[in-house]
């Protein structure tokens, strides 16, 4: 495993784009640490700043895992959620209940997706793909038994033109009211054009060893955990990992040798 803490490894665009998606769910943990000091987040503004760590390795053949410093900025009020890359929009929710509550968002994030042909030697003579910006809707049902969320999205602008949509479910423990706990699965479907544009083959960069490949519509799965520790109620630190079972329309890319994708992040957070 590689080292990324030199100042020349940091301006490696394809390890700040795996660090800055993991670092996503990390900013997202900030209404599980107003959970923690019993604060809730529609009655409070808040920010939190820290610093994260994220190990990632991805399916292309050959291509490194990176160990990636990334700072993290999040903010929340009752209006508006800013976690990392992405900022949403709260719109007006629906509580039945103590313990049953819709809520709803729409939303704008920077994907850092995408690869240069110097990233991985399978990707030699490839065109690079880059990232966008996406825009979508969000809408989440929490409940005493899970938080389950249904998420779309589709790429606003950028070369992909691709869209997905994620369903998720979760649960929050809470342990002496500093440790928290949250297991999750997501079911995250992607269309063709996601798919082409970031494990297709163009006629133009077929190789003898890279065939031509034309990406279809498919399913990935992702298991993972969160977890935390909160003290003083203004210092949290993180930890999650993950773990991603691959669509077959992705495995059947020439450019891939493998069926997951995993991540590990560390991250400290301070509220003010």
């Amino acid at each position: 495993m590689q080292s990324s803490f030199t100042a020349a490894r940091c301006l490696d665009t394809a390890a700040i784009r795996r660090a800055a998606s993991t670092l996503t769910i990390i900013g997202l943990a900030l209404p599980l640490t107003a959970l923690a000091t019993g604060k809730q987040a529609d009655d409070d503004s808040f920010w939190e700043i820290g610093l994260g760590v994220v190990s990632s390795q991805e399916a292309y053949t050959g291509m490194d895992s990176d160990i990636m410093p990334l700072p993290i900025v999040a903010f929340e009020n009752r209006y508006i959620q800013l976690s990392g890359p992405e900022l949403a929009l709260k719109l007006p929710s629906y509580e039945f209940s103590d313990s049953n509550e819709f809520n709803f968002s729409i939303f704008g994030r920077y994907d850092f997706l995408g690869y240069e042909e110097g990233d991985a030697h399978i990707l030699d003579g490839m065109e690079g793909r880059d990232g966008g910006f996406w825009a979508g809707f969000k809408t989440e049902w929490q409940n005493s038994f899970a938080d389950i969320s249904a998420e779309f999205a589709t790429e606003a602008a950028g070369d992909s033109k691709g869209s997905s949509f994620n369903l998720a479910i979760e649960k929050t423990w809470l342990f002496k009211e500093n440790f928290m706990l949250t297991p999750r699965l997501t079911a995250n479907w992607l269309d063709s054009h996601y798919i082409d544009y970031y494990y297709g083959v163009r006629k133009n960069e077929v190789t003898v060893g890279r065939g031509y490949y034309n990406g279809k519509t498919g399913f990935n799965v992702e298991v993972g955990v969160l977890g935390g520790y909160v003290f003083e109620q203004k210092h949290f630190v993180l930890l999650d990992v993950g773990i991603t079972s691959l669509a077959s329309e992705i495995k059947d890319s020439p450019l891939v040798d493998s069926s997951t994708e995993s991540s590990i992040a560390l991250g400290y957070l301070y509220r003010f």
